[in-house]
């Protein structure tokens, strides 16, 4: 763990923490203007949550996460720091729960699939069998048989495909939010604000460490 210095606020960063930096002028702009909610229990402006989760997907999994916000006109405090800190916890705590409800009702909906499947896949073969006999196994009953079976084959496709390849993908982004929710939070007071070659304030001039 490093030293807290002067100007800076809020948490000491673990040592090989992977850092996500942010550059706004006041801690308001990181959350959506249009949320009448308490600032603690805000959602993230857009933008902003786009700009945190995309920079953590890119990073190392087995890393810790880190959030660093430089501040360009409004001073920080630790106080300040400490409502930010819950804030963001409680934001991706909230999407961490909201995809685990998601893929709940995906394996859900996986296993209805998959009886749905089975059953239709079992009565598409019974069925060709039956009616295979009664043509006395002809040219044409072999592709009754044949065609009933693919039918079958197909209606498992969904099933397949969410045990296969659908749940992963939400576990790991609920995972994601778990690491954000949890990541250790730091408010840098800068002393020369961030502008743009037209003299506006450039509002994600952002960077990451490695």
């Amino acid at each position: 763990m490093e030293t807290i210095t002067a100007g800076v606020h809020g948490d000491a960063l673990p040592t090989g923490c992977q850092v996500i930096e942010v550059h706004v002028g006041e801690l308001n702009q990181l959350f959506n203007a249009m949320d009448p909610a308490p600032f603690r229990e805000r959602d993230l402006d857009p933008n902003a949550e786009e700009f945190i989760v995309g920079w953590a997907r890119e990073m190392q999994e087995d890393r810790p996460l880190a959030l660093v916000v430089h501040l360009d006109r409004e001073p920080g405090t630790d106080e300040a720091a400490a409502t930010l800190k819950g804030a963001v916890m409680m934001f991706f705590s909230e999407r961490a729960k909201v995809t685990r409800q998601k893929l709940r009702l995906l394996l859900r909906n996986g296993r209805l699939s998959l009886v749905i499947g089975l059953v239709f896949l079992a009565a598409s073969v019974l069925v060709g069998d039956v009616l295979a006999g009664m043509l006395q196994e002809g040219r044409f009953a072999g592709v009754i048989r044949e065609s009933l079976l693919i039918g079958g084959w197909v209606a498992m496709w969904r099933p397949l495909e969410v045990f296969l390849y659908d749940w992963w993908p939400i576990r790991r982004e609920a995972r994601l939010f778990d690491r954000l929710a949890n990541m250790p939070v730091r408010i840098v007071q800068d002393g020369t604000p961030a502008t743009t070659a037209g003299g506006e304030r450039d509002q994600w001039p952002a960077r990451r460490q490695p």
